[in-house]
């Protein structure tokens, strides 16, 4: 079993996921069932298709790092019933009791579970940026998941996280240490990463893609992203990556459908602004090296479309 993990984890074959396979886990609310990536280091990995009643929104990687003294969960999770679920998994592997949550940004997937978690008594941690976006859209983003997973969004509400920090937040539990990072603008608002260096495992949150295409959003400035991605994010030299969705895999692949993508897409952008290309057109330049990514067809025009109005001003 272990042989076939690190098989995943260092071949990373991009066919393991797609917008088309169903639930994998019948029973749980959970889209499927955590399994251990390395000792200790748990993940349940979403669906890479957008959020759906179906997959009940679990279309992100819900993770959990096993110390000793306690157990360190990352990301809140879509909802209470998410969260509660991915509780539920964590019991039945150990008696240890969650300690920390560490929400990986502020959209709604990553914090909407907080509000069970902090049923629980239990301390939910995130960059100062994404505690602020959360707080000004998590309304937002809650009426949204009730509109599409409907009952599956029972007991949801809004809660913050309770600690923030700006910099890094550090953690040293039973034998394990555990850095929170922000290493600068990337994906969006409060992007961190979680670097277990004992493990030289970085839990990448939104930083990084490789299954599904990555969004660009309004906020999301590309030529920031890849100089964090260029001057920090590879300093890490990371053996292994979770990402933020999709299965656990390595640098190379990470940066050929991440960093590279976005650099890919500026050069696209950048032909067809020096030919006089209107916005119109930028929507439908050349992205076929990607089409093979879940997503794609939902993604890709609007992320040509934002990289245009980005560079149309650079």
């Amino acid at each position: 079993m272990k042989r076939s993990i690190l098989a995943i984890a260092l071949l990373a074959a991009p066919a393991l996921a797609s917008e088309d396979i169903a639930d994998q886990y019948p029973g749980s609310v959970l889209y499927s069932k955590p399994y251990e990536v390395l000792p200790g280091v748990f993940s349940a990995i979403g669906a890479t298709a957008p959020p759906t009643y179906e997959n009940a929104g679990h279309n992100n990687n819900l993770s959990f790092i096993i110390t000793g003294d306690g157990v360190v969960v990352i990301n809140g999770g879509a909802s209470y019933q998410l969260a509660e679920a991915l509780h539920l998994e964590i019991k039945a592997v150990t008696d240890q009791p969650v300690r920390l949550v560490f929400n990986e940004n502020g959209q709604g997937h990553a914090m909407l579970g907080n509000s069970y978690w902090v049923d629980q008594g239990v301390e939910i941690v995130a960059h100062v940026d994404a505690a602020t976006e959360f707080e000004s859209h998590g309304g937002q983003s809650l009426r949204a998941a009730q509109a599409r997973v409907l009952e599956k969004a029972d007991n949801t509400r809004v809660a913050l996280p309770t600690q923030t920090f700006d910099d890094s937040y550090l953690v040293e539990m039973g034998d394990m240490k555990i850095e929170a990072r922000y290493l600068g603008p990337a994906h969006s608002p409060g992007d961190i990463v979680i670097w277990l260096p004992q493990k030289n495992l970085v839990v990448s949150g939104d930083m990084a893609f490789h299954e599904r295409m990555l969004p660009i959003f309004e906020h999301t400035m590309t030529a920031d992203w890849i100089e964090t991605w260029d001057t920090e994010f590879e300093a890490l030299k990371a053996t292994y990556v979770i990402p933020g969705h999709g299965h656990p895999t390595n640098m190379d692949q990470v940066r050929r459908y991440t960093r590279d993508y976005l650099v890919f897409l500026r050069a696209q952008i950048g032909v067809h602004l020096d030919e006089g290309g209107d916005l119109a057109d930028a929507y439908y330049v050349d992205q076929s090296p990607y089409t093979n990514l879940d997503t794609f067809e939902e993604l890709a025009t609007k992320n040509a479309g934002r990289v245009y109005e980005q560079m149309e001003f650079e």
